[in-house]
């Protein structure tokens, strides 16, 4: 297993990401997701992502992918950016990989390249917290969040014990309703909303409806976390 350096800096990013998209998955700066690869053209991917700056875009296939007869279907406009964490290459040549998600994405249009894989233009978006207020509003809406958190995940035991651990540690709130988004079992639409959202308190606020509307959690908690 190789690890690779984690830290990250948005003068890293040349403005074209190497693009994996998935049709079921919607990944969010700050945790952590396995991937196994195994398709050659994204072996390619990952090889060069390796030998360059270690960067890939998780992205969403548009809603239709599956009738779509092309080769490199639509994809939702927002992306997360994700640096390599670890790797390991198996004894038939495909790849155990551990991403980490750094930030948030906007596609502009897609690259024309020889590639065996999809090359996107796009923009990073940082998180806006110039709207929180004081430090006081910002702790409520994390009091509020991590309280409705636990509240939609009581089938699992050791949860409350690991919220309140969460709580402990230095996060900020964009990074806990990124963790929260991430891990909560909602439908798609609402993942992508949060994943659009960069206003620290609607994203927030939006969290908030999300897991009102919704049952218990079923993903385990928690995910791996970073605070890069």
């Amino acid at each position: 297993m190789s690890d690779e350096p984690l830290a990250f800096s948005p003068d890293q990013f040349s403005g074209q990401a190497r693009m994996f998209p998935l049709p079921n998955l919607v990944m969010f700066p700050h945790v952590m997701q396995a991937l196994h690869i195994f398709e050659p053209r994204y072996r390619a991917l990952l090889e060069e992502s390796l030998a360059d700056d270690r960067l890939m875009a998780l992205g969403v296939l548009a809603p239709g992918w599956e009738h779509s007869s092309s080769t490199r279907p639509a994809v939702h406009p927002m992306a997360c950016l994700c640096r390599i964490a670890t790797h390991q290459r198996t004894p038939q040549g495909t790849y155990n990989v551990l991403l980490l998600g750094v930030r948030r994405l906007r596609l502009r249009e897609e690259v024309s390249t020889p590639k065996p894989f999809r090359v996107v233009a796009a923009d990073i978006l940082e998180d806006d917290d110039s709207a929180a207020g004081s430090a006081v509003t910002v702790a409520e809406m994390q009091r509020r969040l991590l309280a409705a958190f636990k509240r939609a995940m009581p089938r699992l035991p050791d949860a409350q014990g690991q919220l309140d651990q969460l709580l402990g540690s230095q996060i900020t709130l964009g990074m806990l309703t990124d963790i929260v988004a991430y891990t909560i079992d909602i439908d798609m639409p609402w993942k992508l909303r949060l994943l659009a959202e960069t206003d620290v308190l609607r994203r927030t606020d939006l969290l908030l409806e999300a897991l009102a509307s919704r049952g218990r959690v079923e993903r385990a908690f928690p995910p791996p976390f970073s605070v890069n």
